[in-house]
């Protein structure tokens, strides 16, 4: 086990001054990443960057949507990043590229970098049991609890409050956000970024009715996290009831993101906020949930699907589906039921119209007969 280290620094650290950057290197930087692009206008100095609304002198945002065309008419920003058809302000230069989305990352990335981590080493304040294994420059916090047979890997750092139960396996280079537990025997790979609050490998709602009792399963399985995922804030994981619980490597979840026992879900998803998965559902790989979609248990998506906010699945998608509306039913499929719904109010008083009509004209015809 690594030196401990007695002085616990804050938990923030300032950050390196940021670098400032000439639109033309700026070019170069992004032909490097695979963003061909070029400047139109001067060739200004920029420093950070900022959304359209909030950016200044001195610095670079950018527009991929087309609803905010009309912040861009009044942007501060001394550059932004459009594609080659979008017109700009007098006196705002011009970062032309194909996917500006992608481009203002790679800016953000080279104008502010990465959060950096406090270095603590491992604090005198941490309760490590001493049949943990603790990897090569480990970054520890005080208030963080790691029990029996842990293995933590190399460069990890784990913030205060976390706790790391028996015989948790931990890759190299992952991140534990204040007050993360990770309950026992549960995998995590390498470069896996947890947030606040998360909880790994809790029970599932596992119980078998009798009479008029719950008789709670034992949940004996597991929960393995794959290679470079990143879990939003005050999600839950359930362990298995037997066998593993499994996220698949690349894969990224929002905040308030909770996935049942069993559950398989692939690599490269993404989940937004409030996606809720119930048990033994499999998950494709590259399937994107959007915020507060609802599956439910036994179910399988296929590869590519796509399911839009507050989707209800209550069956089987396919592979490269697009499925939106409680329950989800093919996209355009759902927005002509939307249209429909939404014209309901008129058609109903156009039908109490037309029904009036035909009982005029029934007692016209029955007053002359």
């Amino acid at each position: 086990m690594p030196p401990r280290w007695s002085g616990d620094s804050p938990m923030c650290e300032v950050q390196a001054r940021v670098p400032q950057l000439r639109l033309t290197e700026f070019c170069n930087v992004l032909a490097d990443a695979g963003f061909p692009a070029r400047l139109d206008g001067q060739d200004r100095l920029i420093k950070s960057v900022n959304t359209l609304d909030d950016a200044s002198d001195g610095e670079i945002s950018f527009l991929s949507n087309p609803k905010y065309i009309s912040a861009l008419g009044v942007t501060g920003a001394s550059a932004v990043i459009v594609k080659d058809d979008v017109a700009v302000p007098d006196g705002v230069s011009a970062i032309r590229c194909a996917d500006p989305y992608a481009a203002v990352t790679v800016a953000i990335i080279k104008l502010h970098g990465h959060r950096k981590h406090p270095r603590w080493g491992i604090s005198e304040r941490a309760t490590i049991d001493s049949t943990a294994t603790i990897g090569a420059n480990a970054n520890i916090a005080a208030g963080t609890t790691i029990a029996t047979n842990v293995t933590i890997g190399e460069k990890c750092t784990i913030y205060p409050g976390c706790y790391v139960a028996d015989g948790v396996r931990i890759g190299n280079e992952c991140v534990l956000f204040p007050n993360v537990v990770v309950y026992d025997h549960c995998v995590l790979g390498d470069r896996v970024t947890i947030h606040a609050g998360t909880v790994i490998g809790e029970d599932g709602l596992g119980y078998a009715p009798h009479g008029d009792q719950w008789v709670k399963i034992p949940q004996v399985g597991r929960v393995v996290i794959g290679d470079d995922i990143e879990i939003g804030a005050n999600c839950a994981i359930d362990r298995a009831t037997l066998g593993q619980t499994e996220i698949g490597t690349g894969t990224k979840f929002g905040n308030v993101v909770v996935i049942g026992h069993g559950t398989k879900v692939g690599p490269g998803c993404l989940f937004v906020g409030q996606v809720g998965v119930a048990g033994s559902v499999t998950v494709g790989r590259h399937v994107t949930l959007a915020g507060q979609v609802g599956v439910n248990g036994h179910l399988t998506i296929g590869d590519h699907a796509r399911a839009g906010g507050q989707s209800g699945i209550s069956g089987n998608v396919e592979p490269n589906a697009d499925v939106l509306g409680s329950p989800a039913i093919p996209i355009d499929q759902a927005k002509r039921s939307f249209h429909v719904v939404g014209k309901l109010p008129d058609w109903i008083k156009r039908i109490k119209d037309l029904e009036r009509e035909v009982k005029e004209l029934r007692e016209k015809v029955d007053g002359r007969e």
